[in-house]
């Protein structure tokens, strides 16, 4: 019996033994919990690495003072929801803190999954610069070119019609109510199809430059009555030119950056040079034989014919997702000696041009539908005085020359690719000097 009991003593004392060992084998090694420790160092200093390179990239996107759009999940104020920052990175306290606090006995009892993305995902980044750039589209085409871009090629077709229709009475009124003489209705039908390319350069972070070079196909068409002796009859002819317009170079300067209430404001000053065809001493000739009031010009202009130069000032307020945007300028056109001003074939008559100044200004707003499309309304007008011509020393001023062209636009922006986008807008003419309409397509490329 007492046998027996010491062998039951003696089987416990080993399995506690036994026991005692295998928790003593259990616990790591101080080399083991160094190591452990070293790899969970390394890995937070990846992060904050990753995180301080993310900053940086924000920083740099916001250094012209436009901000950033905040993603999926967070305040337009920057604010975080879900753990998650503005720029779609993992907080701070989720990405530098352990996975798991130490256990009773000293050890880690997890560590960091090494597929943890770090940053916000490939998708929400592309979502990120997709948005951003579907905004920098609202200011390139409504405010200021991008200071930050290096180069930026802008390639458009803009189509306008004009659409016009005049009443001549040529007679006199006898009794004061019956008309004598001859009643024609004119009509103007014109289309205007003109290509550009802008380059767009960035001097600084705050200063740009661009150059505009287009080409302009011009077909209008002109109706009139009187043919053959009746009113009621008409006759019409068709004239077509394609030739360069008017060249022009611009300067931007960004006075002050939006931040906080304070928004964005960005200087211009541009100069157009007389490139194009010349509206002056262009010649009337008659297109009908048998309708002595269907005088059309022999060709048609593409360009003003003067050196003008315009000053301008815009500003610019994000209220994301909706941004707002209100400009002003005024353009001088210098003085210019022509040789001949006359439109009747044979005749030469040299005078001095001075065309009427003009004073520009407009407002509108963009609006962010999602991460690569946007939307712009803005309404822009100009009003120009009157044109004065100066022969053998007597000046007269051009009747009908003072102008008020005034549009209503609408546009669409959209983001294709990294770089590459299209935008869109439909212009209505909101007075009589305004085209019916115009119609805009181009595609900016951005290196």
């Amino acid at each position: 019996m007492k046998t027996k009991s010491a062998l039951m003593g003696t089987l416990a004392g080993t399995l506690i033994s036994a026991g005692a060992w295998a928790q003593v084998s259990a616990q790591p090694s101080a080399d083991e919990r160094i190591e452990r420790l070293t790899h969970l160092v390394e890995q937070q200093d990846k992060t904050i690495k990753a995180l301080e390179q993310r900053l940086n990239d924000l920083e740099m996107v916001g250094a012209r003072g436009r901000g950033v759009v905040a993603g999926t999940g967070s305040s337009a104020n920057g604010n975080t929801s879900g753990g998650m920052t503005a720029a779609g990175v993992p907080s701070l306290a989720q990405s530098a803190s352990p996975a798991a606090s130490p256990g009773a006995s000293g050890a880690t009892t997890a560590t960091p999954a090494a597929d943890t993305p770090v940053v916000g995902s490939d998708a929400r980044e592309t979502q990120q610069q997709a948005r951003v750039q579907s905004k920098d589209l609202v200011y390139q085409s409504e405010h200021a070119p991008l200071f930050e871009r290096r180069l930026t090629i802008d390639t458009g077709f803009i189509y306008s019609y004009y659409d016009r229709r005049a009443l001549s009475l040529s007679g006199f009124l006898a009794l004061d109510a019956i008309f004598l003489g001859t009643i024609n209705l004119n009509q103007t039908k014109s289309h205007t199809l003109t290509y550009d390319t802008i380059a767009r350069y960035g001097l600084s972070d705050r200063l740009s430059m661009d150059f505009d070079l287009p080409v302009m196909y011009r077909n209008t068409n002109f109706i009139s009555g009187g043919a053959g002796g009746s009113a009621s009859s008409l006759s019409d002819a068709t004239l077509s030119t394609t030739a360069p317009g008017d060249i022009s170079m611009g300067l931007y300067y960004q006075f002050l950056r939006e931040s906080g209430a304070s928004p964005d404001v960005v200087g211009s000053i541009r100069v157009r040079a007389p490139t194009g065809r010349s509206p002056f001493g262009i010649k009337l000739v008659s297109a009908d034989p048998n309708n002595n009031n269907l005088n059309i010009a022999d060709q048609l202009p593409t360009g003003n014919g003067v050196w003008a130069v315009t000053a301008g000032l815009s500003l610019l307020k994000t209220y994301d997702p909706v941004v707002l945007f209100v400009n002003a300028s005024y353009t001088y056109n210098i003085k210019r000696s022509v040789s001949d001003i006359s439109s009747v074939r044979g005749q030469v008559t040299p005078a001095d041009v001075k065309l009427g100044d003009t004073i520009g200004f407009g407002g509108g707003l963009a609006l962010a539908l999602n991460d690569r499309t946007s939307m712009s309304m803005a309404f822009n007008a100009a009003i120009s005085s009157s044109t004065q011509v100066t022969t053998a020393g007597v000046t007269q001023t051009v009747i009908g020359s003072r102008a008020n062209v005034a549009t209503m636009t609408f546009g669409f922006n959209h983001v294709i690719t990294k770089g590459l986008s299209v935008s869109t807008a439909i212009g209505l003419g909101l007075t009589p000097d305004a085209p019916n309409y115009t119609v805009t397509l181009r595609f900016p490329y951005t290196f």
